[in-house]
């Protein structure tokens, strides 16, 4: 069947690291003539049009949350995350009203809502899980691929690959990343389906498969992946994000001029990691050591004082110490402009995948400190495969890294740089920034994708 316009509705998640992708690859394909409808919880919503810069011509359509217990889930401690997922399983009727209504042609969808295939389905629309996760990590963690070798998934099966996974570099979790993952996807919480649940029916009975990736990339974890589940996964492309109409604040401005180009390490890890104090301990003290200016990003729950918190957990002396060359910020900042000034060159974070491409495209040096999901495979993707970073050493029963180690990784990157490793993953590091740059090749990706969602109408 040919169409004029293709209608595609959007359903992320409700965490902005969700958002965010999902607000990218709206604009990419409503630039190119697709029809864009925007589901969020009408909380959301301002910041969606503020911050993500959604294309002020794509409808939202603000959905009713049935409960309070977080805006986004930021606000929301890890064991509460199964009753979110819960609360979102009540949206099911308002969803399917408002989809009875607009008659798209798909409905891409996140992780969670396991239940939508089946309505989509009904009412004869594609389903589209759209993953805002590497491939890497993706097909690492599928639960259709582990549940096919074993029913119960214990953590130390998930310390080794699924069968038949590509071994370019032999991929593995170290102890303490394993328990983590096996407690956010495979753990049940009495009768409630688990996230490997929910994934598993989801990859089953969902359309297609579309993957914030490309082959360049992660080729043979996208092909591994495809050859397993049997139907159509399509790539979106990275998303490389577009620069920020935004001006960066005075007082950052200010600061970071002071210092000569690509010199300043910029420490964060997003508005959902919460260090514990050892951990800000040893990270303060190992930029310390760095002898180079910084900027260390610490955030803490809503319910707690940043500053509190800061004064409690810095090492003592810190502050007057690093004063001529260090500042601490507690909370949100504009990071993407933050990177892109020219005295920053270096980006120790959680090796979350936007935040690793934004420092790639900025040529900030990548030094990956992973604290759950997808960042351990995102992290092994850049420094073992592509080898443009470096990941910081940590115990493999509890993940505790010394200053040292910290230290060990920036000098790798910042001061070594005329000797290996850090020769070679400063050329691979522009290598890649140099591909990610090219407006052409990265269009391409989103002309390809519209061409397959017409093929499929």
């Amino acid at each position: 069947m040919s169409i004029s316009k293709i209608h595609v509705v959007m359903f992320p998640y409700l965490g902005f690291g969700h958002i965010s992708p999902f607000v990218q690859l709206s604009n990419r394909l409503f630039s190119h003539g697709i029809q864009i409808s925007f589901l969020s919880p009408s909380y959301n919503i301002p910041r969606i049009k503020s911050t993500f810069n959604l294309n002020p011509s794509i409808q939202i359509i603000p959905l009713n949350f049935p409960n309070s217990i977080a805006n986004n889930t930021s606000e929301l401690p890890p064991d509460m995350h199964d009753t979110l997922f819960q609360t979102i399983d009540l949206m099911q009727d308002q969803v399917k009203t408002i989809l009875v209504k607009l008659k798209p042609h798909f409905v891409f969808f996140d992780f969670v809502q396991n239940w939508l295939p089946k309505i989509a389905s009904e009412l004869g629309i594609k389903s589209v899980r759209f993953s805002v996760y590497s491939a890497i990590s993706t097909s690492y963690f599928s639960p259709h691929l582990r549940l096919s070798e074993k029913r119960d998934i214990t953590y130390e099966d998930l310390k080794n690959s699924p069968f038949g996974y590509p071994q370019k570099y032999k991929t593995s979790l170290q102890t303490f990343q394993a328990r983590i993952i096996f407690t956010m996807l495979f753990q049940r919480f009495g009768d409630n389906p688990t996230g490997s649940d929910r994934s598993a029916q989801i990859l089953s009975e969902c359309s297609l498969i579309v993957l914030k990736s490309c082959r360049e990339i992660e080729g043979p974890y996208i092909d591994y992946f495809q050859n397993h589940l049997k139907k159509p996964v399509l790539c979106s492309g990275v998303l490389v994000p577009e620069p920020s109409t935004d001006v960066l604040d005075e007082k950052w401005t200010k600061w970071l001029d002071n210092f000569p180009t690509k010199s300043v390490i910029l420490c964060s890890f997003g508005s959902e990691t919460f260090l514990s104090d050892d951990q800000i301990g040893e990270l303060a003290n190992g930029l310390e050591l760095t002898n180079s200016p910084f900027i260390l990003v610490l955030n803490f729950p809503s319910n707690l004082s940043a500053e509190v918190e800061l004064e409690r957990a810095l090492p003592k002396g810190f502050i007057q110490r690093v004063k001529n060359r260090g500042i601490v910020h507690g909370g949100w900042m504009q990071q993407q402009l933050v990177l892109s000034h020219s005295s920053v060159g270096c980006y120790v974070c959680h090796a979350g995948f936007s935040s690793v491409i934004e420092a790639i495209v900025n040529d900030c040096q990548l030094v990956l400190l992973p604290f759950k999901g997808d960042q351990f495979l995102n992290s092994k993707l850049i420094a073992d495969d592509l080898k443009a970073g470096v990941e910081v050493k940590r115990n493999d029963e509890d993940g505790f890294f010394k200053k040292e180690d910290l230290l060990e990784a920036v000098k790798a990157v910042m001061v070594e740089v005329d000797k290996e490793p850090g020769k070679e993953m400063r050329e691979n590091h522009m290598k890649w920034r140099k591909f990610l740059l090219d407006r052409e090749i990265q269009n391409k990706f989103i002309v390809d994708l519209v061409v397959q969602l017409k093929s499929l109408t």
